[in-house]
């Protein structure tokens, strides 16, 4: 949930335009706090053990929609069609899954740490990364 955050404070900030699009909402004040509740959740949510695999059938069907709204949003601001950043955003959000399963559970073992000890880092750079990237529209 950290993506739609970032697009939604950018949105809102003036960093996206979204303005005229079927995506605009996004850039309300609701959409804003909505979003960072649910990042802010998915923080503290990711530090339990009873948390489920980002790879299960609910969190990955979450992750794809959520990557289906961010890309289109990405697309729209860049003057791109909706579907296609749609379609991209699916796939990366197929591919950031997957991918950064395997690689934080590749740390964890090769370093010898607590899940925790690669979690908590990942969260930071995924929030330092976010709104300087949608910055940048």
């Amino acid at each position: 949930m950290t993506a739609p955050a970032a697009l939604a404070w950018g949105a809102h900030v003036g960093w996206m335009n979204l303005s005229g699009s079927p995506l605009a909402s996004l850039a309300s004040r609701w959409s804003v706090i909505l979003f960072s509740i649910f990042a802010l959740g998915e923080l503290i949510a990711d530090l339990r053990p009873a948390t489920p695999a980002r790879t299960a059938v609910l969190p990955l069907i979450t992750r794809i929609v959520v990557g289906l709204l961010t890309g289109a949003s990405v697309a729209v601001t860049g003057g791109f069609l909706l579907w296609y950043g749609a379609v991209g955003g699916a796939i990366g959000a197929i591919a950031g899954t997957v991918g950064g399963d395997w690689a934080r559970t590749g740390l964890v073992r090769a370093l010898h740490v607590p899940d925790m000890a690669i979690r908590i880092p990942e969260d930071v750079l995924a929030i330092g990364l976010g709104l300087p990237l949608v910055s940048r529209f």
